[in-house]
């Protein structure tokens, strides 16, 4: 399993979830209290990310301000600033930017290779964002600020990879649809719950931790499956299914049709592996539709095959629709014991695949 860094995103919106205006002066979204509560954040923290477009927008320093808490960082034998992280792809950055001239912190840049030239920083070549933050944490931060912009706050929580989020919401309205927004278009799969509230003069700032289910991981595997389900047969149910063990191997995967046009995905992917393989004991079923609870084509559905096979926990994307039958495979599993995460974030994708089978709509 990728070991990542503690994920905090923080950003300040306006009250109808803006960043900013759309004028070329910056919008103040903060006050003093919240300002220094931001210095906080960013001194318990090992490193400070931000996208290039702020970069080249905000001109951010990324520093921590108050003494005292450089001082205290310090005497914790860390280094006096984070580490600077920015990611571009057409790696248009300004040497002169103060993210690379201000302060003696260690600068990383993750790019693709060749784009990036002239600036002092170290450049590593860029994949996505959990090889990125894999990265990160074989550098030795354990924990990472996000502070944006909407680019970067999308991906990351379309991605399922933040941990917490602050958000300091400011007492007016900007209303402009020029102007840039918190968060843009998305499916966001991971749940978050709110576990403090603080009012600092007119700002109110909400701190939310994301839900344990669907985790990061249960998010790119059940992206996986959803993947595989381009391999079936047309005018089959399109679904892809992952088996990922307990120390997060995959070890088996199938797609409707693999192996047997009659094939399920779970049934494919689980007539892969052994009757009795030990690792089904700790396994995890990832499916892009709920499984099958009855069917005419073979002796079992795909529900009972799960429960013989033992595997403890089902992850899907989408119920499935009453086109055939009536399914109640999720509640069969949670009634035999077993843990079903449902994470409907996910399931128009699913849909979109199967747009083919009548009474099927996005």
């Amino acid at each position: 399993m990728i070991e990542r860094p503690h994920v905090l995103l923080s950003a300040a919106v306006s009250l109808d979830g803006y960043l900013d205006d759309a004028s070329e002066t910056r919008l103040v979204l903060s006050n003093d209290e919240d300002w220094a509560r931001v210095d906080g954040l960013r001194a318990a923290s090992d490193a400070i990310l931000v996208g290039a477009n702020t970069v080249r927008a905000d001109d951010p320093r990324l520093l921590v301000r108050s003494p005292e808490l450089v001082a205290k960082r310090v005497a914790e034998g860390r280094p006096e600033q984070p580490v600077k992280v920015t990611l571009t792809r057409s790696g248009s950055l300004d040497p002169a930017a103060q993210f690379f001239t201000v302060g003696e912190a260690e600068k990383l840049v993750y790019a693709p290779p060749g784009v990036v030239t002239g600036v002092k920083a170290t450049i590593v070549e860029l994949a996505g964002l959990s090889e990125m933050l894999a990265d990160l944490y074989a550098r030795g931060v354990r924990r990472l600020m996000v502070e944006g912009g909407g680019a970067i706050h999308t991906q990351f929580l379309t991605e399922g990879l933040v941990d917490e989020l602050h958000l300091a919401v400011a007492p007016f309205f900007v209303g402009d649809p020029r102007a840039p927004r918190f968060v843009g278009p998305g499916a966001f799969p991971r749940g978050l719950t709110l576990v403090e509230s603080t009012r600092l003069g007119d700002i109110a700032v909400l701190e939310y931790h994301a839900t344990p289910e669907p985790s990061d991981v249960d998010i790119r595997h059940l992206r996986e499956a959803i993947a595989l389900a381009e391999n079936c047969p047309p005018r089959t149910f399109r679904v892809g299914a992952v088996i990922v063990a307990a120390d997060g191997e995959v070890i088996s995967t199938g797609f409707s049709g693999d192996g047997d046009p009659a094939n399920h995905a779970e049934e494919a992917a689980l007539a892969k592996l052994a009757p009795g393989d030990p690792r089904l004991a700790g396994a995890t079923m990832y499916t892009s539709l709920e499984p099958c609870s009855s069917r005419t084509s073979h002796p079992r559905s795909c529900t009972q095959l799960i429960l013989d096979a033992g595997i403890p926990r089902v992850v899907f994307a989408w119920r499935e629709p009453s086109v055939f039958v009536d399914c109640v495979g999720a509640e069969t599993l949670e009634t035999a014991g077993r843990r079903v995460v449902e994470v409907p974030a996910l399931a128009a994708d699913v849909r979109r695949a199967n747009t083919h089978i009548r009474g099927v709509h996005l």
